[in-house]
């Protein structure tokens, strides 16, 4: 392992202060622990990075290098960054980013904007088609570079947000796992960030100057799902500060025989006798 005092490029320029390098180790940790407890590393692998140019996704990048860098990643990695066409899309700042400090990448033009922009009636939001086109062009990508993983950059708040939409909108109890297989059954999913806090990466990005790049095509929509559930979220964190914590916690300790799905646990086989205990009951406020 590297010397702590040592640096790699993607973080020269980085503030001296104590404050953000407890911040810097804390998002290091907690990629850390996402990659080891859901069993992400396959040595020797490579793996495709998908950046944005958004807060996230920079993060994500600069949390796996330095991993990586320090011997404790032993896959390669590809950073991507698909150019979808959107107008005004600064072209040119991805790869020179990248370019300038040494990281191996591939940028991919594929004008999905205007099919998004033409396929979906107006008043419809664009993100669940553009996720689709994005997603498949990733996946073609992957294979091309014989990449075995797609690693995207979702934190904790984009699971948390995604469970509430689907208990509130889709009607079951599900999100974004933080590994998965494609529905083709040759790559990998993996969302390393799965433990950092959205606030975390905006601070992390923020004080690193990373160049962002706005989202022009759902990101200029207003009304969308997911940003009513971010608003009741932010409501309930500043009611109760640590409240997605807590929440966050939940969805790693789900207890199937205190839910109502059958197929998750046999209620119709439950005998007398069998013991299943109850959990114990905790009074929140």
């Amino acid at each position: 392992m590297s010397d702590d005092t040592e640096i790699h490029p993607l973080f020269d320029g980085a503030p001296a202060s104590t404050e953000f390098r407890k911040l810097r180790k804390r998002i290091v940790r907690q990629t850390r622990e996402a990659v080891e407890q859901y069993g992400m590393i396959e040595r020797g692998a490579r793996w495709l990075i998908c950046l944005s140019g958004g807060k996230d996704s920079y993060t994500l990048l600069a949390a796996l290098t330095e991993l990586q860098w320090r011997g404790l990643l032993p896959v390669e990695i590809l950073a991507c960054n698909l150019d979808q066409g959107q107008p005004g899309f600064p072209a040119t700042v991805l790869p020179e980013f990248l370019e300038a400090r040494g990281v191996p990448h591939r940028i991919e033009y594929q004008d999905t904007y205007s099919i998004v922009t033409s396929k979906v009636p107006a008043g419809r939001t664009y993100c669940a088609m553009c996720s689709r086109l994005r997603r498949g062009n990733l996946y073609r990508i992957a294979r091309e570079e014989e990449c075995s993983a797609v690693v995207l950059g979702h934190h904790r708040d984009d699971i948390l947000e995604t469970f509430f939409m689907n208990l509130f909108h889709g009607g079951r109890l599900a999100t974004m796992p933080p590994k998965l297989v494609n529905e083709e059954g040759d790559l990998f999913v993996y969302r390393p960030l799965a433990h950092v806090a959205e606030a975390d990466c905006e601070r992390f990005a923020r004080a690193m100057r990373y160049p962002i790049i706005p989202c022009d095509l759902c990101g200029s929509q207003d009304g969308l799902q997911r940003q009513q559930v971010k608003a009741i979220l932010d409501g309930w964190e500043r009611n109760s500060p640590g409240r997605r914590q807590v929440m966050f916690r939940a969805l790693m300790n789900a207890r199937p025989s205190h839910l109502l799905d059958p197929k998750l646990f046999d209620f119709a086989g439950l005998a007398r006798g069998e013991g299943v205990t109850a959990p114990a009951l905790e009074t929140v406020d």
